[in-house]
């Protein structure tokens, strides 16, 4: 297994057909971090810590590149590269990666409390019970949905592509509020420029996880970038338009790329092909970033027009609901709703996406350690694991308030970063290059990139330990 055949590069085909990963690659970014964590932040730290924001987004960018390129030169999900390693390191890694996502159901019991918000239904519940029959509600019926789509990789990009655009224009339009334009030069300003006095403020043992949480999840953080590569695959980019396709469960349509991945064979046009799907890589994770970077912005600017003055932080189970406030200020009762609606769809689409990314990842580590279950039909796998982490999460979401739960998937999602991205390091840059010509192998600046970001992790890792679990032993 360890050994790649080699198959010619396809050509790249047309763009407006391949775009699409950048997109709900946004949208996922804005529904598990950016419409809680970051207005939380702004809401109790004002300008504080805003000028982590956009370098937490663009550290983003060299693990994104990292993580699809293996995809374009192999076909192949992420994760079955660590078994190409070492079947040893692909079960560590993935045992991680199980422990992290026992908990993502927290993500529809977080769009649960604006859905119950929104509807004030079951009417004589309270608003807590309300909260987990909308996000149990809802888990089942985007079980369904992925049960009985004609084309699931379609129906979710196709999804958060209209979300991501609906949250975007939305949020756009509020800030174009007198009120909020007065407070943008201030606002800009703290982009660049920390407000000391209130990092001096800062409660490093109760909030620092949920600061560290907050730049993990500027973008995808955690294994949750790990995704982008199933994305890339379905989209039949680089090597992956060699992989066989798992035919539809109803309507004969392609639904799961599986099968052996190859590498690109060394002919004339190779390295031209190559460059070009670097060149549509880059233009996807580029559009994803920005675009996240762009909504964060606006959340985290109504956030300090609207709730830092007024000092309503948003927790427990208002974690989606004190954010409407903002929004009922720049547009009366429907803005209210209007923000209620997409916070809503937003955290609960995130359900969808992950349930579907992570029964993909367990399909790959599955098949690797029994190759011969790669031969039979894995409809059935697929679905039984949709339908089991439906289950599990379901459990799962009861045990703790919904921010309490993400800010524990952010802490395990940090562990798992630093163990399979430096696994992706040698994965990328070592084990494929030996099997790659020359000409065709990663470049030192590359390398270099992720190294840095990578070390930038490590440090955020080593200092959320020591302001959590050493520096108060020394301060007292």
């Amino acid at each position: 297994m360890n050994s790649f055949q080699h198959k010619p590069l396809p050509k790249p085909g047309k763009w407006a057909a391949l775009l699409g990963p950048g997109l709900v690659w946004m949208a996922l970014a804005q529904g598990s971090g950016e419409l809680i964590f970051w207005p939380r932040i702004i809401a109790e730290y004002g300008l504080g810590f805003l000028f982590l924001l956009i370098p937490a987004c663009l550290l983003q960018f060299p693990l994104t590149f990292e993580v699809g390129r293996y995809t374009i030169l192999t076909g192949e999900g992420l994760f079955r590269g660590f078994f190409r390693i070492n079947k040893y390191l692909g079960i560590f890694i993935w045992i991680l990666f199980i422990i992290c996502f026992l908990w993502f159901g927290a993500f529809a019991t977080a769009g649960g409390t604006a859905i119950a918000k929104l509807t004030e239904f079951p009417g004589s519940w309270t608003h807590e019970s309300r909260t987990l029959f909308w996000a149990q509600t809802m888990i089942i019926v985007f079980t369904l949905a992925i049960l009985y789509a004609k084309g699931i990789y379609r129906m979710i990009e196709w999804i958060m592509k209209v979300v991501a655009i609906i949250s975007l224009l939305g949020m756009l339009f509020a800030c174009c509020r007198p009120d909020v334009l007065s407070q943008l030069g201030i606002f800009l300003k703290g982009i660049f420029f920390p407000d000391v006095a209130m990092i001096k403020s800062f409660d490093l043992q109760n909030d620092t996880t949920g600061l560290l949480t907050a730049i993990t999840f500027a973008g995808l953080g955690g294994f949750w970038s790990m995704f982008y590569s199933y994305w890339i695959k379905e989209k039949g980019a680089g090597q992956a338009s060699h992989m066989d396709q798992m035919v539809g469960f109803r309507s004969g349509v392609n639904e799961i790329r599986s099968g052996e991945g190859s590498l690109p064979l060394d002919e004339p046009e190779a390295l031209a092909k190559l460059k070009h799907w670097y060149r549509y890589l880059k233009i996807e994770s580029i559009v994803g970033i920005v675009g996240n970077i762009l909504t964060t912005l606006m959340t985290c600017l109504l956030a300090f027009v609207f709730l830092f003055p007024k000092g309503k932080v948003p927790a427990g189970y208002n974690v989606a609901v004190e954010q409407a406030a903002f929004f009922q200020e720049s547009m009366g009762t429907f803005g209210k709703l209007l923000f209620l609606f997409i916070a809503g769809t937003f955290l609960v689409d995130t359900w969808l996406v992950t349930v579907d990314c992570v029964s993909r990842i367990h399909i790959d580590a599955i098949t690797s350690i029994w190759p011969k279950t790669a031969k039979k039909d894995i409809r059935p796998l697929y679905y039984g694991l949709v339908i089991l982490l439906a289950i599990i999460t379901s459990f799962t979401m009861y045990f703790d308030q919904p921010d309490q739960l993400l800010e524990l998937n952010a802490v395990l999602g940090l562990v798992g970063l630093l163990v399979y991205a430096t696994t992706m390091i040698y994965l990328n840059h070592f084990h494929i290059n030996k099997q790659l010509s020359p000409n065709l192998r990663s470049s030192r600046s590359s390398l270099v990139a992720i190294i840095f970001t990578m070390s930038c992790y490590y440090i955020l890792a080593g200092l959320y330990i020591y302001f959590k679990y050493i520096y108060n032993d020394i301060h007292t």
